[in-house]
């Protein structure tokens, strides 16, 4: 450290300092000087109290820096000076040559210790930033889950940790045989404009990037084109291409927490001023420098921390990957239980999310505040693919029954009718053969005119009720006619040989029969609509992440209706989940206009349209978000399918 001691001339302390023991710097300052002097730093200014006004001394010291006062008293007290802090030592004036000596040299001692200071204060408070960025990315780090914007992250903050222009990245992949071989993910520079082609390298030592992921080195490279005595050497065809000139290079592998290399960050052409271009070999040669050791320390805790997210990120899309697949695979569960709904689940998801994204769009409403994030999104998509889940848990005669009897019901009804048929004929030829064997053969004509004509008759009332009874099984309104003749049919009875008389129908075949609208009696409706609390156990006991655990009560509300009147739990408005009450919506159109089903045909889009408007009107359906579904055209998501 320089020692530049200073002194007010003409005084006598001249001949005094000049013989003081040391290697000092002696500047002698003029008391009449007007302006502030230029001074060297760190010194120590010796002044006299009997020559040396302190007014003197305070227009010609510097107000900060390095500097201390040494003053020898005249007086007995000193007057107050604005410099008071540096004030370093008061002497008498008959101090011995010794002692000022001494006193000099722990000025500057204290001077040097307060350098040094400064320095480890500039060193701790640098190491705490560093610190703190990095603690900073790793948190941007550990929350980004789209695995190509981690990778722009990874090498973005790294280039800016390291004030470099430009870095490439590579990862670790394995081909379907199970070898090893690195991929050119992503490139960036700060000088050119780089077209980016996938390209992949072998794990070996030929290659910079390769060495790096065959060996786990780190490689601190100061110039590129003059590699010695290493197997591998800079491929200069970028450079050539685009006028580039790549010098200094740091190479990290990165490495996850069983020490194995997944990937290789390579940063290029560390900069003394991270802004300038490197747009020709004058500014590299001026600009560039070699990554300094600090740089290559905050890289490899970097990669370090990248190579975990990368990893949690990818372990993350595998998950999604796999709950993708159990998503599916449930969908395909239901739909091959009741393959007339195929398609339902996907369309009534694509319908909600359609809603949801026009509902965040809007500017205007209620609801112009409201916003979904993506994992909002997916939650919806979630909850309406697996809404109908709990149908694995309904009889499936019950979930595909298409008419008001079941297929072995009326089976068994044409059966039996046919026997009766068969009755009717035997009879009428049991009571001709009776007639001739009483009678001979004689006039049986008229005879056998009148049992035919009797028998026609009950043939042709039985077809007509067989026709009753097929009309009436349609999942139709029942008309008051059918319902009068099965009123009818209900008295009639026939009789079996082998057994007592028997009813034409059962009651039980009656009471189906009877159904007023649809194909499903009060119990077997009361099964299908079980089919949400069937939902509802099966997805509550899914142990989902935080961003998707609503998906249960989602899906265990979109049959409810605004006025309580909806199944299987009677919520009102205020209960309902908002995401079910756009899910509901959804649900209905695609029930309303999906290819015709064995029992109902499919409606047009404008009837849809005009039958979930009246529900509207009836206060069941969310008014503002059906008109958002129509305004938006949601209904056109599924159009083609």
């Amino acid at each position: 450290m320089a020692k530049n001691l200073y002194y007010l001339r003409p005084t006598g302390l001249s001949k005094v300092l000049r013989q003081l023991p040391g290697s000092y710097r002696l500047v002698a300052l003029d008391r009449d000087q007007k302006s502030h002097p230029d001074w060297a730093l760190p010194a120590v200014l010796v002044a006299d109290g009997r020559e040396d006004d302190l007014k003197q001394i305070e227009r010609l010291a510097p107000e900060g820096g390095a500097w201390r006062l040494i003053y020898f008293l005249q007086g007995k007290s000193l007057p107050k000076t604005r410099f008071n802090g540096r004030l370093f030592a008061v002497l008498p004036r008959q101090a011995p040559r010794a002692v000022l000596a001494r006193a000099v040299e722990s000025a500057f001692d204290t001077l040097q210790m307060e350098e040094e200071r400064r320095r480890t204060g500039l060193q701790l408070h640098l190491v705490a930033t560093e610190l703190e960025t990095l603690n900073k990315i790793g948190v941007a780090l550990s929350t980004e889950r789209n695995p190509d914007a981690l990778l722009e992250l990874i090498l973005t903050k790294s280039r800016e940790i390291t004030g470099c222009d430009a870095g490439s990245l590579y990862l670790v992949e394995e081909d379907p045989e199970g070898a090893k071989h690195l991929v050119f993910k992503l490139t960036q520079s700060d000088s050119h404009s780089v077209p980016f082609r996938q390209f992949t390298l072998p794990i070996d030592t030929r290659s910079i990037a390769g060495y790096a992921a065959a060996t786990g080195n780190i490689l601190n490279i100061k110039d590129a084109y003059r590699i010695r005595n290493r197997p591998f050497r800079h491929t200069r065809d970028f450079d050539q291409k685009f006028g580039y000139r790549t010098k200094s290079m740091l190479v990290v592998p990165m490495k996850n927490q069983k020490d194995e290399v997944i990937g290789v960050l390579q940063l290029i052409n560390a900069k003394r001023n991270p802004s300038v271009k490197l747009t020709s070999r004058p500014i590299v040669h001026r600009e560039v420098l070699p990554f300094s050791e600090r740089s290559q320390e905050l890289a490899s805790s970097l990669a370090s921390q990248a190579a975990v997210a990368l990893e949690n990120s990818l372990l993350y899309r595998e998950i999604e990957n796999l709950f993708e697949g159990f998503v599916k695979a449930s969908v395909l569960a239901i739909e091959s239980r009741d393959p007339t709904t195929f398609g339902h689940s996907d369309r009534v998801a694509k319908l909600t999310v359609g809603l949801a994204e026009a509902v965040d769009r809007s500017d205007s409403g209620p609801y112009r505040d409201l916003h979904f994030t993506s994992q909002d999104i997916r939650e919806i998509r979630y909850a309406s693919i697996l809404h109908d889940f709990g149908k694995v848990g309904v009889k499936e005669e019950v979930l595909v029954k298409a008419k008001k009897l079941y297929p072995s019901q009326l089976e068994f009804i044409n059966k039996r009718f046919q026997y009766i048929r068969k009755v009717l004929e035997l009879d009428a030829y049991r009571k001709k053969l009776n007639h001739v064997l009483t009678n001979g053969n004689q006039n049986y004509e008229p005879f056998f005119a009148e049992i035919e004509a009797a028998g026609n008759q009950q043939l042709q009332q039985l077809d007509e009720f067989l026709s009753h009874v097929l009309q009436a099984n349609e999942p139709t309104v029942l008309p008051v006619k059918t319902s009068e003749k099965l009123n009818e049919i209900r008295g009639w009875t026939f009789r079996d040989p082998s057994g007592p008389t028997e009813p034409l129908l059962t009651e039980k075949e009656l009471d189906l029969l009877k159904i007023a609208k649809g194909s499903l009696d009060l119990d077997e409706r009361t099964q299908i609509e079980s089919h949400v609390v069937h939902s509802f156990r099966f997805l509550s006991q899914i142990p989902w992440t935080r961003e998707l655990k609503r998906i249960p009560l989602i899906a265990k509300a979109h049959h409810e209706k605004l006025d309580g009147s909806g199944y299987p739990y009677h919520m009102k408005a205020e209960e309902i989940p908002f995401q079910a009450k756009m899910m509901t919506i959804s649900d209905i159109y695609d029930a309303l206009t999906a290819r015709d089903r064995p029992y109902k045909r499919a409606v047009p889009v404008e009837r849809a349209l005009d039958i979930i408007g009246q529900e509207v009107k009836s206060q069941l359906l969310d008014p503002v978000l059906f008109q958002l579904f129509v305004d938006a055209k949601i209904f056109q998501v599924t159009a083609k399918e």
